[in-house]
């Protein structure tokens, strides 16, 4: 199946669609999506709720919108730190650190992604919430390809030893993904901290 390509509008000056997104994060990482009135990100933006849908038809187009863009920079941010590694194990740690390398507002949009995973597998009614959800749900199968792949690419260079690869790559990344449903920037743990740990663990688990 080709991919659903979704072109993100140029976002000029007086554009409130960047702005929208950022306060719908914040809201929905905090509070959660379903306790959050789309008035709040009006409010938060400084316009009228209507105007929210001159860039988003509704609160759950906003919420998809949210959970497309993070999964491209998730794809992304894989892409961009295991690609000119030839050492399977480096590419593991690295790619698992680069999960890590986040910034509160990119952790917020992680557990608002994790939070609403659900709403993926059920089709919408809306055209363009529809959109969303198909782009969304293919980038899901892309990041899971990126993580199988590399434990492919090792399995095959004898770095790792042979299983499927497929239910070990779904393995790592459910051990990483976990951690945005209870991590708080103002917790007693610092982010480095749980990287390193779920690295060592992501390699001990492919490794052995």
């Amino acid at each position: 199946m080709a991919r659903a390509r979704i072109v993100d509008p140029d976002e000029g000056p007086r554009s409130k669609r960047a702005a929208i997104l950022e306060a719908a994060v914040e809201y929905f990482g905090e509070a959660g999506y379903e306790n959050t009135k789309w008035s709040d990100v009006a409010d938060r933006v400084g316009i009228g709720q209507t105007a929210l849908y001159h860039y988003f038809e509704s609160k759950a187009h906003c919420l998809l919108t949210i959970m497309r863009l993070e999964l491209q920079r998730s794809h992304d941010m894989f892409a961009e730190a295991t690609a000119d590694l030839d050492d399977p194990v480096e590419a593991l740690r690295a790619g698992v650190r680069a999960a890590f390398a986040v910034s509160e507002h990119e952790i917020r949009q992680m557990r608002v992604l994790q939070a609403n995973m659900s709403l993926l597998a059920t089709p919408r009614k809306s055209k363009r919430e529809e959109t969303e959800r198909v782009a969304a749900r293919q980038l899901v199968q892309m990041v899971e390809r990126d993580w199988t792949n590399l434990l492919m690419r090792g399995m095959a260079k004898g770095a790792f030893p042979v299983r499927d690869a497929h239910m070990l790559g779904l393995a790592v990344l459910g051990m990483i993904v976990s951690v945005w449903r209870w991590y708080r920037p103002s917790g007693a743990i610092p982010l480095s901290e749980i990287s390193d740990l779920i690295e060592g663990s992501v390699v001990r688990m492919v490794g052995e």
